[in-house]
């Protein structure tokens, strides 16, 4: 088959230097160079091919990962590759595995809360993968209330160790991703408990399997909790349920950076600040804000180059018919996902800044930004995953028919995501938290704190509540000013209503948990608020290319005035804006749309996504959908035969009127 690029046409129209784009989307110069060199180690070896794996059944979809990790780590190694390198081989290998707890959550768990002594015991094992970790949080009864789980570390003086027991049934260990079937070792959260006291909840390393035949430790019960959403999706994953029987570990497992018990059994704060803790948390959810923009992006990649090869209706005088992507409903649902991927992936930069900034503040003793960050972190992680898994969702049905196939790469692509709108806080209640903060932050007013970072906007409450929007034509839409205040205007009044509300009522807990989707809704204009004003700060900073800071200014707006149109019950409810406004803002929305049509395509190559990272037959970088699809469907197993198995027993009986009827 000769190689034509059906895209070319499409390519030719972009406005900007796409080459700059990429190193924009990068972050640098060096992270396109490492991404574009481990994305292609990856798509060259045949041993990471992918495209089998929704037609795998579970026990093979399980080993070939195994296979696969087993393989990059050999890679890894034989390359003699950097820390950075190797998590973007795991990165581009694409499919989950145990190695995704190890590297992101075992080895951060003991970095953050084991001691100098105990780092170096255990990360030199993990760092060799001489053993092997999962993080043991999450229970059969509870999940998002950390401080609700049931499993025990009752401390016995005698011997110095503890004694971990699961009590009930609900204090299963339930969903640890690794845990199923491989890890050796884990972190397992549990109470602590010294002399009958509960001292709440504390890290624990324990060993679950032997180092010689892989069988469980006495005392442990553990294994797999079954089949999840998809075809191969999630289900390369061990998520793992884990039961334990009095297990004793020694007193020097407890991880003791932060709290420690002595050898007679008292407990002890250690002089290291508890809030260090909540570096750690900042710091898994900005890579979970980071993971929000590399999954929106992919589906959107898929969609819009599936867009502009897809042609339907609309055909002249016999000329072809109309690609897909020129009609303004494909646009007013795609373009702003493809603003949403652009500005998560700005947000999670600044995000990378701000763990940084915190983690320095919390080591000189500096905890006045720790509560704004955390909820921050809480806040911006719950709103990109929810948009994201809404909107892999919504290209595929952007994509019609062909979208529902597991060929298209858009349901695995789905199933894959969506665990995300639940783990490391459910995004419900972490909206609640943050509505917690902007309420604290208002009531701390009076008393004149003023709100710092993100939050800072707060302190001009008075002046948000009477202040009015000065648009009054289509382009003043374009002033970051008039965009800004309309967003910090809403996100003021909602909030506050809110705490005038509560205020009345016979109690503040009362009073929030009658408000409580009001709460949500504050949280989620205060949320949309930061990403925003994130966007509009990168474009004050200098950016190379030619046409490239113009492209990201139109993809800045489509972002925010999208936001405007879907929410504008809220900026008009609150008075922010007028209708006549909100009717202009409409208006720019949709030039701003066909700004952005010409140039759609290559905004999606600055991606710089190989077919394989893709593994997509609609989303290829030639475009040559159709062939691709048909070859693809005589690979279905299903296929192997002409005659299907099953034809003897029960096609043929049934046509020839011979099926065996019993008569009751």
């Amino acid at each position: 088959m000769e190689e034509v690029d059906h895209l070319d046409f499409e390519r030719k129209t972009a406005e900007f230097d796409v080459d700059a784009m990429k190193i924009v989307w990068a972050g640098s110069q060096h992270a396109f160079d490492v991404n574009d060199r481990m994305a292609r180690l990856v798509a060259s070896d045949p041993a990471f091919r992918k495209d089998e794996r929704p037609m795998l059944g579970r026990k093979d979809l399980f080993k070939n990962t195994l296979r696969k990790a087993a393989h990059a780590w050999k890679r890894i190694v034989e390359l003699r590759l950097s820390e950075e390198e190797a998590s973007r081989v795991r990165f581009f290998v694409d499919e989950p595995a145990y190695t995704d707890l190890h590297w992101g959550m075992f080895i951060p768990a003991i970095k953050g809360q084991g001691t100098e002594e105990q780092q170096k015991k255990w990360l030199s094992l993990a760092y060799r993968m001489q053993i092997i970790g999962c993080y043991a949080q999450t229970e059969l009864g509870h999940g998002s209330n950390v401080q609700g789980l049931e499993t025990t570390a009752t401390y016995d003086p005698k011997t110095e160790e503890f004694l971990i027991h699961s009590p009930t049934l609900t204090s299963s260990k339930w969903w640890p991703g690794g845990l199923g079937k491989v890890s050796t070792h884990a972190v397992v959260y549990a109470r602590l408990i010294t002399d009958g006291q509960d001292h709440g909840i504390h890290g624990f390393i324990v060993q679950l399997r032997s180092l010689e035949d892989h069988s469980p430790l006495p005392g442990i019960t553990v294994g797999d909790i079954g089949m999840k959403f998809g075809n191969g999706a999630y289900n390369t994953m061990d998520n793992g349920v884990l039961r334990f029987d009095h297990v004793r570990i020694p007193r020097n497992q407890m991880l003791m950076r932060l709290s420690q018990v002595t050898r007679d059994g008292k407990y002890m704060q250690s002089e290291v600040p508890k809030q260090l803790v909540y570096g750690t948390m900042v710091f898994v959810r900005q890579t979970i804000v980071a993971d929000a923009s590399n999954y929106l992006s992919r589906a959107v990649c898929i969609a819009v180059r599936y867009s502009a090869v897809r042609r339907q209706f609309g055909s002249h005088a016999g000329g072809p018919e109309t690609q897909v992507l020129d009609y303004r409903t494909q646009q007013s649902r795609l373009f702003p996902l493809l603003a949403s991927a652009y500005a998560f992936r700005f947000v999670g930069e600044w995000l990378k800044w701000l763990y940084t900034d915190v983690t320095q503040r919390l080591q000189a003793n500096d905890f006045s930004t720790l509560a704004e960050a955390h909820a921050c972190t809480a806040g911006l992680k719950s709103l990109t995953t929810t948009v994201t898994a809404d909107g892999i969702e919504e290209c595929r049905k952007l994509c019609g028919g062909h979208g529902y196939l597991c060929s298209s790469g858009l349901p695995e692509l789905f199933a894959v995501y969506v665990p995300s709108c639940t783990y490391e806080g459910d995004n419900t209640v972490l909206f609640l938290q943050v509505a917690r903060f902007l309420m604290k932050t208002i009531s701390q007013l009076t008393s004149g704190i003023k709100p710092v970072g993100t939050a800072a906007y707060m302190g001009r409450l008075e002046q948000l509540m009477k202040s009015t929007c000065d648009a009054c034509s289509a382009e003043d839409w374009l002033k970051p000013s008039v965009v800004l205040g309309a967003f910090e205007a809403r996100s003021a009044r909602m909030a506050a209503t809110c705490a005038q509300q509560i205020s009345t009522s016979p109690s503040p807990e009362d009073g929030f948990t009658e408000l409580s989707s009001a709460l949500a809704e504050a949280a989620v204009a205060h949320c949309q608020l930061i990403v925003v004003s994130k966007f509009i700060d990168k474009l004050q900073q200098d950016i190379p290319g030619a046409g490239v800071k113009h492209q990201l200014n139109n993809l800045c707006f489509v972002y925010a005035l999208s936001l405007l149109h879907k929410h504008s019950g809220d900026f008009l409810s609150t008075g922010c804006i007028t209708p006549k406004q909100a009717m202009l803002a409409n208006e720019q929305l949709r030039s701003l749309y066909a700004q952005l049509r010409p140039n759609a395509l290559a905004l999606v190559d600055a991606f710089n996504y190989t077919d394989h990272f893709l593994n997509s037959a609609l989303g290829l970088y030639d475009g040559n959908v159709y062939p691709t699809l048909y070859e693809q469907a005589w690979r279905d197993p299903l296929n192997e035969s002409v005659v299907p198995e099953g034809y003897v027993e029960y096609i043929r009986p049934l046509l020839k009127q011979q099926l065996r009827i019993s008569r009751l």
